[in-house]
């Protein structure tokens, strides 16, 4: 809340970026819905569920993982993506530095 004061902005909430995106993504949406919203990047694993409908957005939950997400997920993900692309292709990216 600080450095919004200081940039000159009145800072009413300070929410996390799984709810931001969730938000985004439920502006233009009427039907109700209850989504799940994760972020695995940062080093961080970050989820919320919300509820959206009719301009609405209520926060279920949310929750986050130090432990997970960020370069180790990353590197497995490329692990696992690497080991099928040479299951179906029989080509190893890994071996290409490129």
């Amino acid at each position: 809340k600080d450095a919004g004061r200081i940039a000159g902005l009145e800072v009413l909430r300070i929410i996390n970026e799984p709810t931001a995106a969730a938000l985004a993504y439920g502006l233009e949406k009427k039907d109700g819905k209850t989504i799940a919203v994760y972020d695995l990047g940062g080093g961080t694993f970050d989820i919320s569920v919300l509820e959206i409908g009719d301009g609405v957005f209520e926060v279920k939950s949310t929750n986050g993982d130090t432990f997970l997400g960020g370069e180790d997920f990353d590197m497995r993900l490329v692990e696992y993506l690497a080991a099928e692309f040479k299951k179906e292709q029989g080509i190893d990216l890994k071996a290409d530095k490129l």
